[in-house]
């Protein structure tokens, strides 16, 4: 009877109120729902799919207990992303990025909760998974602190990667754990990417195959670690490497697009075959040591190359090696050949091997100097921040990057109290940068002061008779009439507000009404944040989403033909959702049809 029991509350249209319901009837019915049964399991089964991997099969789980905390955890996670919504500030206009201005220290709330962690991330995958166009401000913080949660985790596991012994640091590993880190929103695992090296090794395997059928490296399994002690057997090694991986593969530098960071991502490097010196070498490298070839990472200034040792014995000599130039095609050079690469000579040193600890140094400082080069918008702030977190987890008392890192996010107006830790730990290591430090201070203090005592937004109102010549309202889709993008509004002033130097910058006064008409803060298609004049604004005539990662920081919904404003913005703007509402009924409605219903309109 026990066995029917549990069979008829397995069906799918009992959910757990039900379940809870039917416990509190009798004890024989209580006994059939316990926590350890086949009652509870399925019903955490029937919600929560995505973490039915953290279990073990035959192992014994408290399936109730399991599901209390996993509904509270889902309950917490929900309070704390709207709770950061609410006091996330959107009242500075959006020509400057974002970044700066979202989230901040909110995030220690997150951590707080002592939740395992895999419960917190797929509550906030839940979320992200939800309707497309609906509970988008939810979605934009939901997105934000999984972001943080997951570099949290890849950082914690770079820090154990680095405490082990340098012969068990694999730069394959490394470059890995730096993709994720930049990239944490993205499937990226050693596992995936390791198999696509393998299949990339498995073809080597084949041609080498058909040059000489009883090469050492053919009787080699996955995963076995051997060396050919056989230079002839290397070099038909590196031979089928380079047919393989330049002539089948099509495997090139990036010479067009160099300092793109997707060139220092090894998923985007397997993806795109493409890639700089660095991640070419990383890929290079694994393949030849999975062969049986012992190549070596060499910091050569300006182009990094590969060292394959001609001597059987380990030589301090940098002309008993040949030099491997992955970026050219695996193109092999002499000692002196290499200063062709950059047209001037260096010492014996940089020919040297190094670790893969200033490996992975040299491959952050690359993404934190195009970070550095970035045209001021979210995403180069984005990268800067990111590639100074690994920079200084690899090095901690870097003080320059400490320095850099603590106006940064001085500059961002982020993590003041981190700020302050920062400026502490840089006046211990370097006494001497007293000044700049003492600067920083001073104005970090008055920032933690101003966050104590908040400014209240502006609040606007469209009946107000300064006021009277701003025509559109925050939520409507427009076209820019000059430049041709489409945006969404999200904000507007009476009256130009920015300096006379933007203005001059711009050329505003070639406008017919100059700076003395009402200019709107829009979201573009292009990911950019823009102020725009009236004049140059028109209604886009077959509205569109509007593609801006910042979309859900100002609104909540896409309704067919305009967007709809969050709380936060409605707080701001709060006759402009009625002004919207009209403004869409008047140009896509006739007869109460929509205009993609009347193509003829």
């Amino acid at each position: 009877l026990a066995a029917e029991l549990q069979h008829i509350l397995c069906f799918r249209v009992l959910n757990h109120i039900d379940i809870c319901n039917v416990s509190c009837t009798c004890k024989r019915l209580h006994d059939v729902c316990h926590g350890r049964g086949k009652v509870w399991a399925h019903q955490y089964k029937l919600r929560w799919p995505r973490l039915q991997r953290f279990y073990q099969q035959n192992e014994s789980y408290d399936w109730l207990k399991e599901f209390k905390t996993r509904h509270v955890v889902g309950q917490q996670i929900r309070r704390t992303v709207e709770s950061i919504s609410k006091r996330d500030s959107i009242t500075k206009p959006v020509t400057q990025p974002c970044v700066g201005q979202v989230l901040g220290d909110s995030f220690a709330e997150i951590d707080s909760l002592g939740a395992p962690e895999h419960f917190c991330e797929d509550e906030l995958l839940g979320i992200l998974n939800s309707d497309k166009r609906k509970c988008l401000t939810l979605k934009y913080y939901a997105k934000k602190i999984l972001y943080f949660l997951r570099q949290q985790n890849i950082l914690r596991n770079l820090k154990v990667f680095l405490e082990r012994p340098p012969e068990q640091q694999s730069a394959l590993e490394g470059a890995v754990l730096i993709d994720q880190y930049c990239n944490p929103l993205v499937d990226i695992t050693l596992e995936s990417i390791s198999a696509q090296i393998e299949e990339i090794a498995d073809k080597v395997k084949k041609y080498l195959r058909v040059k000489n059928a009883t090469h050492p490296s053919l009787r080699a399994s996955q995963g076995d670690c051997f060396v050919l002690e056989n230079l002839e057997f290397q070099r038909q090694v590196i031979c089928a490497l380079n047919a393989v991986l330049y002539d089948q593969l099509q495997y090139k530098g990036n010479e067009r697009d160099y300092y793109n960071p997707l060139n220092s991502y090894i998923h985007q490097v397997l993806l795109r075959r493409t890639g700089i010196p660095i991640s070419l070498s990383v890929l290079y490298m694994t393949l030849a040591r999975k062969l049986g070839v012992p190549l070596e990472p060499v910091n050569f200034p300006n182009h990094f190359l590969l060292r394959w040792c001609q001597n059987q014995r380990r030589s301090e000599d940098i002309y008993d090696y040949v030099y491997i130039d992955t970026f050219g095609k695996g193109k092999q050079l002499a000692a002196k050949e290499c200063e062709n690469l950059i047209r001037h000579q260096v010492g014996a040193d940089y020919y040297s091997a190094i670790s893969t600890g200033e490996l992975l140094l040299r491959m952050v400082g690359n993404l934190l100097n195009i970070g550095k080069r970035g045209e001021g918008n979210e995403k180069s702030y984005q990268l800067l921040r990111d590639s100074l977190d690994l920079y200084l987890t690899i090095n901690p008392d870097n003080v320059q990057y400490l320095l850099l890192q603590a106006r940064l996010y001085f500059h961002l107006g982020i993590w003041p109290e981190k700020v302050l830790d920062i400026l502490q730990h840089i006046q211990a290591l370097d006494p001497t940068q007293h000044g700049a430090v003492g600067y920083l201070v001073q104005h970090t203090l008055e920032h933690i002061q101003h966050k104590r005592h908040p400014v209240e937004p502006e609040v606007k109102r469209r009946s107000a008779p300064e006021h009277r010549d701003v025509q559109y309202s925050v939520g409507l889709i427009m076209k820019h009439k000059r430049s041709g993008y489409n945006c969404v509004i999200y904000g507007w002033d009476p009256k130009c507000t920015m300096s006379q130097e933007w203005i001059n910058t711009m050329r505003v006064h070639q406008l017919s009404k100059g700076a003395d008409q009402p200019f709107y803060n829009v979201l573009v298609q292009d990911g950019t944040c823009r102020y725009a004049a009236q004049e140059n604004l028109e209604p886009h005539s077959a509205p569109l989403e509007i593609a801006h990662p910042e979309v859900g920081r100002y609104f909540t919904e896409f309704s067919d033909t305009h967007y709809i404003a969050n709380e936060e913005l409605q707080a701001r703007y709060p006759e402009d959702m009625c002004k919207t509402h009209r403004t869409v009924e008047e140009l896509y409605h006739v007869n109460g049809c929509r205009q993609n219903e009347s193509p003829n309109i």
